[in-house]
């Protein structure tokens, strides 16, 4: 009985902790915290963008036009995967052993396609 429990509320967990990530992703970026938010992204997120930029994480992050945001308006989870939509930004996030992590940022919707993300791994 206890472990059916557990499992109804799971879902909320998973998408309050993926809200939670975003949102400290998104406030790192606004603080002026780069080092704080390279912490947040995945692993090959943060490779792409060096590779890209050609600099460490923290230089390249601080180079990028993210847009400005204002809260979390939703979050889809399901399984690993997590889509939390901010006001004026999408981010996609993977659970990692370490907890969730921010796969692409800067992502808008585009019509009969996949979004289209600023910050994103290969």
């Amino acid at each position: 009985m206890v472990l059916a429990v557990a499992g109804c509320g799971a879902p909320a967990a998973r998408q309050d902790a993926a809200a939670a990530a975003g949102a400290a992703f998104e406030a790192a970026v606004k603080g002026g915290e780069p080092i704080r938010a390279c912490e947040l992204l995945a692993p090959q997120t943060r490779e792409q963008l060096e590779q890209d930029e050609r600099n460490a994480c923290a230089r390249a992050l601080a180079s990028q036009e993210l847009p400005e945001t204002h809260g979390v308006r939703g979050v889809e989870a399901y399984g690993r995967q997590a889509m939390v939509r901010m006001a004026g930004d999408t981010l996609f996030l993977s659970l990692f052993t370490d907890g969730w992590k921010v796969v692409a940022a800067g992502c808008t919707p585009q019509p009969d396609k996949p979004y289209d993300c600023l910050l994103k791994g290969a």
